[in-house]
């Protein structure tokens, strides 16, 4: 399971995912079928999205299924923004379609 800050033309989202890398082809194709079609990701510690987003991230959790291997864990730009500072962030990931 990986967590990641995608910083989209409408602001940041926070995703957690089961695919090994925020440029693999089928996760790139389901962020391009929300609209996500240019974006730049980097990745976060899961323990320290566990530690922030509290008992949200269980429920997000409980509800991620094998089939199922994308979630946003949180759509409000302003709180994912300040959430997590630069240094926190893994390296950028750059895509555009």
């Amino acid at each position: 399971m990986k967590a990641g800050i995608i910083f989209t033309g409408s602001g940041p989202i926070l995703i957690l995912t089961t695919y090994e890398s925020f440029a693999d082809p089928k996760l790139v194709e389901k962020l391009n079928t929300k609209g996500i079609k240019k974006f730049v990701a980097h990745e976060v510690q899961i323990e320290m999205v566990k530690e922030r987003y509290g008992m949200h991230f269980p429920v997000i959790m409980g509800d991620l299924k094998q089939t199922d291997d994308l979630r946003v864990l949180d759509y409000n730009g302003h709180h994912v923004f300040n959430n997590f500072s630069f240094k926190e962030m893994g390296n950028p990931i750059y895509y555009e379609s």
